[in-house]
């Protein structure tokens, strides 16, 4: 039998919640101001804490979606989570403004620059949900409701050229319009069985 939660740990779980939520809107704000004012127009910015199943990656990540209205879009990630974000650590991690001029163009940008070229070093990942042609939906938008457009997965272990040696997306997704987008973790706030 499971006993009720106690008035401590539901006060705990909302004072979680909380500080999560003021997290997402701290690094909104931040991205907002760090996007050069003649690219912002019509941006939307996603911000979610996205668990991650590689053991030599950090517990929690926060992923930043820049949706732009071209359709371009870019991602950056920093390996912790939300509330823990300081405003340093993202414009470490952020995108120049060429690659931002890009993203607004809707075309691709090396992002972050290229370390390494060894892209046949996928080493062990963890076993994914999907197979290729898995029907899915997707997280597209920030509206937890409408956010969501359906496709099917066309690639396991995506990658980028201008990525990082070793870093990987799980699931590649060709969505019913014809883009193509990655998942960048494979959990159920981002990608979901139709």
């Amino acid at each position: 039998m499971f006993l009720p939660k106690t008035d401590a740990v539901n006060a705990e779980i909302r004072a979680a919640e909380q500080a999560r939520r003021e997290g997402y809107s701290r690094i909104e704000l931040w991205v907002t101001e760090a996007i050069p004012s003649e690219l912002r127009r019509g941006v939307t910015i996603s911000v979610q804490e996205v668990e991650c199943g590689d053991p030599d990656c950090a517990p929690i990540d926060t992923a930043i979606a820049i949706l732009f209205s071209s359709g371009g879009r870019g991602m950056l990630g920093i390996p912790s989570e939300s509330k823990d974000v300081s405003k340093e650590s993202l414009l470490e991690v952020f995108p120049t403004t060429p690659v931002l001029a890009a993203w607004a163009r809707g075309e691709d940008a090396e992002w972050p620059p290229m370390e390494d070229d060894d892209e046949d070093d996928i080493g062990p990942r963890p076993r994914l949900r999907f197979d290729i042609g898995k029907r899915v939906v997707c997280r597209v938008g920030p509206d937890p409701v409408t956010g969501w457009a359906a496709g099917r997965v066309v690639q396991l272990w995506y990658r980028e050229p201008s990525w990082p040696a070793n870093s990987w997306a799980p699931y590649k997704i060709e969505l019913e319009d014809g883009r193509n987008i990655f998942a960048p973790g494979d959990v159920d706030q981002i990608i979901r069985e139709v």
